[in-house]
């Protein structure tokens, strides 16, 4: 009996082509955010962390949080013997730190001028940055921190706009650096392994990337600093890592004669937990427009199906003749709006999920469609046909076979 009724459902439906898109439509729009909002949702949320898992999950930035500069002491900024101090205290629950300093000049070469970034790092910083491939020459040693030599690791991308090319090992360029023009030799030219869209939402500017011995800034006119960059131990996690961080900030404000409040402490754990508070509130936003779309189409499954029980009176009449009951022409004609709605569910799903997947192509990046969301979007699709189609098919069923006959 339910083959049956599907095969009449469907032959309604191909009948009146036109008409059952147009009713589908508020379906395929409705089930489409669904499928859009929850697939964009994944993909952001799983692009995020993936970003800092690469930048490093257990990265953190230190900095002063004075609000009234007048009040902030020489003695309040990092100097290298804190940073050795810190090493010392903390062993090896802190795996990496250092002045997170960076300085950004023009940079004159024959392709023209550009902006560069010169960030100063020690010679494990590579070990924290998965993303990170040395493509010619080599990274930062622990001689080039000690020696404070001018060389500097590039991005490819800076590498090309200086020189024209992105094998630059050797060449140098000249940037203003503690007072005066200091010439740079470039020893080793590395690739950032992310999207165009990873680098968007890292808020990559137009600057060049550079990376030089942090040595450089300990030992210049820009040795005190009012931040420090550092990585816990990669095994620390959720409440382990907060907890250090905690420590990190009390035991560093306690040495400088602070409180923990005139410390900041920016972490990736904690932009990640803002991006999912974001995304939540985005999701829910777009989800009740989703769901306003999905009533304004149950409401015209309801209505289609009223016009095709007034058109269809002397089918209905004809088949209770001949022994059909009330409960299955109740089942005929729930089982024809669950139809429609389901396949405009189908399409809708279809459409959202075509669009993501090329939108992903374009832009480089891998999407999350996940097989649940997309069953769970098609059934609901069903269930909102099956809820809008109750009274229409009611109606039907309660239709007196002997005035049904007679209706013309």
């Amino acid at each position: 009996m339910f083959v049956e009724n599907l095969k009449m459902a469907l032959s309604a439906l191909v009948a009146n082509k036109m008409r059952s898109f147009l009713t589908m439509l508020g379906i395929i729009i409705g089930i489409g955010s669904v499928i859009g909002i929850a697939s964009i949702g994944d993909t952001v949320r799983q692009m995020v962390s993936t970003i800092y898992q690469n930048v490093g999950a257990t990265q953190s930035i230190v900095y002063l949080n004075i609000q009234d500069e007048a009040g902030i002491r020489d003695t309040d900024f990092f100097t290298n013997e804190e940073i050795e101090k810190y090493k010392k205290i903390f062993g090896t629950d802190l795996a990496y730190v250092d002045t997170n300093s960076s300085l950004t000049s023009e940079v004159k070469t024959k392709l023209g001028i550009n902006k560069v970034t010169l960030t100063g790092v020690d010679s494990n910083f590579l070990n924290f940055q998965p993303t990170m491939e040395i493509k010619y020459g080599r990274f930062l040693t622990s001689k080039d921190i000690e020696s404070r030599r001018y060389v500097v690791v590039v991005e490819d991308t800076a590498a090309l706009k200086l020189f024209g090319k992105e094998d630059v090992v050797g060449k140098t360029f000249r940037e203003k650096f503690n007072g005066a023009l200091q010439e740079f030799t470039v020893i080793g030219v590395y690739h950032e392994n992310m999207s165009p869209l990873q680098k968007v939402f890292m808020g990559n500017s137009q600057d060049l990337k550079t990376y030089v011995p942090t040595s450089l800034f300990i030992e210049s006119e820009y040795n005190m600093f009012s931040g420090l960059r550092i990585f816990a131990n990669k095994n620390f996690s959720g409440e382990t890592l907060k907890r250090f961080n905690e420590n990190f900030v009390e035991y560093v404000a306690r040495t400088k004669g602070r409180n923990k409040e005139d410390f900041y402490l920016y972490s990736a754990g904690n932009e990640m937990a803002q991006v999912d508070g974001f995304l939540s509130a985005i999701s829910i936003a777009m989800g009740g427009i989703a769901a306003i779309s999905l009533i304004v189409g149950g409401i015209g499954i309801m209505n289609i199906m009223l016009v095709s029980v007034t058109e269809r009176t002397r089918e209905i009449g004809t088949r209770k003749a001949l022994g059909a009951t009330t409960r299955d022409i109740l089942t005929q004609f729930l089982i024809e709006s669950a139809v429609l709605s389901a396949i405009g569910g189908i399409i809708g799903t279809s459409i959202a999920s075509g669009a993501i997947l090329i939108a992903g192509a374009i832009m480089q990046q891998s999407v999350v469609i996940r097989p649940i969301i997309v069953i769970l979007a098609v059934g609901f699709s069903a269930l909102v046909g099956i809820f809008f189609g109750i009274y229409p098919a009611l109606k039907a069923a309660k239709r007196d076979p002997i005035i049904a006959l007679r209706y013309e």
